[in-house]
């Protein structure tokens, strides 16, 4: 039985699992999306947001030193840790926390085994883009207010020379 046991081991011993997921955190961090299967990026989102969390907690020069000391233990890279300071930290400052999605894929064709890919959400441009293109025409775009003003517009034209018309009668 399972009772109490939060962490899914992934069919691996401690020491494989923990090199594996300190490798999908530094390609996430590197290339921030990648394609795995749903499991291990489930794992993946559960080893990677607290990481993320740390670097934001930096008030004076040593508690800077420390988180990165600390995030470099769980990530054993050199370049994945300034690349998580220097890019993805200041990106991420304004959100309180969720700095992952994770999107199903299907299946893969070999194993059938469930894939999913795994992003950092302020680093999908589709998105943000989108949103921002959609947002701003609905708003300025009217299109049925556009056409009563129009009408009405015409309206009063015509109304104004007809009353013109007739004063110079």
């Amino acid at each position: 039985m399972r009772h109490g046991d939060k962490i899914n081991n992934l069919s691996r011993t401690k020491s494989h699992r923990k090199a594996l997921l300190q490798n999908l955190a530094c390609q996430l961090i590197e290339h921030k999306r990648i394609v795995t299967t749903l499991a291990k990026a489930r794992a993946l989102r559960t080893y990677i947001e607290p990481l993320i969390t740390k670097t934001k907690k930096t008030d004076s020069k040593e508690q800077i030193m420390h988180q990165h000391r600390v995030v470099f233990s769980y990530l054993n890279d050199k370049e994945a840790v300034k690349e998580l300071f220097t890019v993805v930290a200041p990106k991420v400052a304004s959100r309180p926390g969720g700095y992952t999605r994770i999107l199903k894929l299907g299946a893969r064709i070999g194993d059938n085994a469930e894939r999913a890919m795994i992003e950092l959400v302020d680093f999908n441009e589709i998105y943000g883009k989108g949103k921002a293109e959609a947002a701003a025409p609905a708003k300025k775009t009217r299109r049925s207010g556009g056409g009563k003003k129009k009408a009405a517009e015409g309206d009063t034209k015509p109304a104004a020379d007809s009353t013109e018309e007739k004063a110079a009668e």
